[in-house]
């Protein structure tokens, strides 16, 4: 008995030791190939004025870093990006009022130092300097945190390994680009896990598109320069449509019956006609005529529960931004208070919400039916919510544009019905 233990030990000792072998192996192999997927980028980096000697700086011995989320590695399960926190939370603890109390406090200090850049970008770009010290504020709490990633190994493993590899692949020869010219050197060069450097967070083709030297040194400083990077903030939202002299959104108290399926980008009302209706500007608010003729869309964060707001043009500016509608809710609401406006009215109802898994599930059901034709993300966003209340109403369901057990147990047990 015990000479056959040890044969099966021996054997399994052997497994281990051939899966470690074969491991290793595919560890080598994956190395190579990127190590020769780097070598290819030469030529493209050579016309963009990138000199052989940067560009062996650059990759020379660089290694792709397999730590990084939304990785597409053949063998291994993606992880998702945690960091990302705007698409994992619930309002309640994405738009914190004590971490919006801290930041809008230290905003106002800033907004009096950098009183006169800031006036000088709303008269340039049309954005006001709250809304730009926002920006700052929530990507990189006013320059208090600091990327920690290389940016070349980050875009280079994202343009290798990522899901994304041809955007990403462009963000790399623009990195090395931007090495070249003197913006930056390689060790300055740090990003967030996405590759998003600097104060105000941009990717390389964001600074040679919307980068400016706005304190007159002759240089694109995103990385140290508050007016640099403040400034090059407002020519992207501005660049994007931002509308001068417009609100990011109208909070409003809805009516006691409403229909929130149209919560949806592409329903819109001038603003005057949503209050016909019964929305009502929060805190008695009194609308000029511009804004009251201002159109918008109807969004419920949370569905049919806690606050609900009117999104002009200027809110979809700010989530090309970042595709968050939590991100926008963060950066409105932080450039509201620090003008010292007032808190969300409604308070915000729902402390948690389904897994990830468990809202694709949704998502593929409604895709089935006809409800929803956008992408399977596992993120309850404003088409989601929308085709969940169109699911509730044909179905006799509580209607309140939210993802609930309730609502993913009935999906289940109609398809098992099928």
């Amino acid at each position: 008995m015990s000479a056959l233990r040890s044969v099966r030990r021996l054997r399994v000792a052997i497994a281990v030791t051939a899966m470690a072998v074969a491991a290793t192996v595919a560890a080598h192999a994956a190395d190579a190939a990127f190590a020769d997927w780097l070598l290819s980028q030469w030529p493209q980096a050579q016309k963009l004025g990138v000199s052989r000697a940067t560009f062996e700086a650059a990759t020379r011995g660089l290694e792709p870093d397999l730590s990084l989320p939304d990785l597409d590695i053949p063998g291994r399960a993606a992880r998702a990006p945690a960091q990302q926190a705007e698409f994992v939370r619930t309002p309640a603890d994405y738009v914190r009022e004590v971490t919006i109390a801290r930041l809008a406090a230290h905003a106002k200090k800033l907004h009096a130092a950098h009183r006169s850049t800031l006036e000088r970008i709303e008269e340039r770009f049309g954005v006001p300097g709250h809304v730009v010290l926002a920006i700052w504020g929530r990507e990189t709490d006013f320059g208090r945190h600091k990327n920690t990633h290389s940016a070349v190994r980050v875009l280079a493993t994202q343009a290798f390994y990522g899901r994304r590899k041809a955007q990403f692949a462009e963000e790399f020869l623009l990195a090395l680009k931007m090495i070249e010219e003197g913006h930056v050197s390689l060790a300055a060069m740090k990003s967030s896990w996405a590759g998003a450097m600097g104060l105000t967070q941009f990717l390389p083709s964001d600074f040679y598109r919307y980068a400016v030297d706005f304190d007159g040194d002759a240089r694109r400083d995103i990385f140290s320069s508050v007016p640099d990077a403040l400034a090059s903030a407002a020519n992207q939202l501005a660049g994007k449509g931002w509308q001068r002299g417009r609100r990011w959104a109208y909070e409003v108290r809805a009516p006691k019956t409403f229909d929130c399926t149209i919560a949806q980008p592409t329903f819109t009302l001038p603003v005057g006609e949503w209050i016909k209706r019964g929305f009502a500007p929060a805190g008695s608010r009194r609308l000029s005529a511009a804004e009251l003729a201002d159109s918008a869309s109807l969004l419920l964060p949370e569905g049919a529960h806690g606050p609900a707001f009117l999104a002009p043009k200027n809110y979809f500016v700010i989530k090309e931004y970042n595709f968050s509608d939590l991100y926008v809710l963060f950066v409105g609401h932080l450039s509201d208070r620090i003008l010292d406006g007032a808190r969300f009215e409604a308070p915000w109802s729902k402390d948690r919400q389904l897994r990830t898994a468990q809202v694709e599930a949704m998502q593929q059901r409604l895709t089935a039916i006809g409800l929803y034709g956008d992408k399977i993300d596992g993120k309850a966003g404003m088409l989601t919510r929308a085709a969940l209340g169109a699911y509730q109403k044909q179905n006799g369901l509580k209607v309140d544009c939210w993802p609930t057990p309730e609502v993913l147990r009935h999906m289940q047990a109609r398809r098992g019905s099928q």
